[in-house]
């Protein structure tokens, strides 16, 4: 039981947070109005930038052209493919098309894309680099992209686009270069402490969950069916935009532990920021458009486990058989 509660812990808080939701739902009310979601995902940001291996990020500056397209993907495809196909779908429900946008717009997450990486026996260093530069690009794309793909849609939304850029900055820039800051002086201490930042990060990605709950229950409650076809449709842009950049990487060519980065990391979206941006400028128009950015985030935890899995057999194969060729020249050389 207790194994099964380290391993689960994240998915059994879920449905907690659903309930607390759903029974308590001032509970989640409580932590936006007296600050308390805020100062977590500041602090949430600050330890990010605190882990982050700087040596490792200035090494990954070579590969201008693999972070480029990392950058389009995540950036600038991702949020037009999310919107267009959101609004093929679901075009009588704005709330389910602003939110699909909303999660295509954010960054790619900081913990668990490194951590999928590394269990498929990927290019860690180069997927702490899509992660760096991604949330750092995204704090000017962010206003932009809603801004440019909400002027050709027919969802019309003014979004002030310089108060946005200071308001990302001063909540996730800010508190990331403090990390950095501190980590001069705390780099040796991290280590005994990374596996609580990150059981912290994913306590915070629990409270936005029940905040985002509280302020929608009773739309989703009428929801009903309208969730299931939320999490397929989530399911389905999740398992393209993986497909899409597996094809971007055969393209450039990269090797097999690139590959695996790349392709998860690339995939993956933040749910922080994604709040951020729906409390900040769509929560009160559109208080169930952050249901697509929860259902998005659970798919990747779910799908990329597998998908980390696949990169790693496939990996321990090639490894296997590189060896199993060079014992065989080898004995054949003598």
């Amino acid at each position: 039981m207790k194994i099964l509660l380290q391993k689960y812990w994240f998915f059994i808080g879920i449905i907690a947070m659903i309930c607390i939701a759903l029974f308590l739902p001032f509970v989640g009310m409580f932590l936006k109005t007296y600050k308390i979601l805020s100062f977590g995902i500041f602090i949430s940001f600050l330890l990010t930038g605190l882990t982050i291996e700087t040596d490792h990020i200035l090494k990954e500056l070579q590969n201008i052209k693999v972070h480029g397209a990392a950058l389009f993907s995540s950036l600038i495809f991702f949020p037009v493919l999310a919107y267009y196909l959101a609004h093929f779908f679901f075009s009588t429900s704005p709330d389910i098309v602003i939110g699909a946008l909303i999660i295509g717009v954010a960054p790619v997450t900081i913990a668990s894309g490194t951590v999928m990486t590394s269990i498929a026996l990927g290019n860690v260093p180069l997927s702490l680099f899509i992660c760096v530069l991604g949330n750092l690009f995204s704090i000017l794309t962010i206003p932009l992209m809603v801004n440019l793909i909400l002027q050709f849609g027919e969802v019309s939304i003014t979004l002030p686009v310089a108060k946005m850029l200071i308001e990302l900055s001063v909540t996730v820039l800010l508190p990331v270069l403090l990390g950095q800051a501190l980590r001069i002086k705390l780099k040796d201490k991290i280590a005994f402490i990374r596996g609580g930042i990150s059981i912290f990060n994913q306590s915070i990605v629990l409270l936005i969950i029940l905040n985002a709950l509280s302020s929608s229950i009773d739309g989703i409650l009428h929801a009903g069916s309208m969730l299931m076809l939320i999490f397929l449709f989530m399911i389905c842009l999740h398992l393209l935009i993986i497909l899409i950049n597996r094809i971007i990487s055969w393209i450039l060519r990269l090797d097999l532990p690139s590959t695996a980065a790349f392709t998860i990391h690339t995939s993956q979206k933040t749910l922080t920021v994604s709040y951020l941006v729906w409390a900040g400028y769509f929560a009160a128009k559109f208080p169930m458009a952050f249901i697509p950015a929860i259902a998005y985030h659970l798919t990747q935890m779910v799908m990329d486990t597998f998908v980390a899995h696949w990169f790693r057999r496939k990996s321990e194969t090639a490894k296997l058989r590189y060896e199993i060729n060079d014992h065989a020249l080898a004995k054949s050389n003598t």
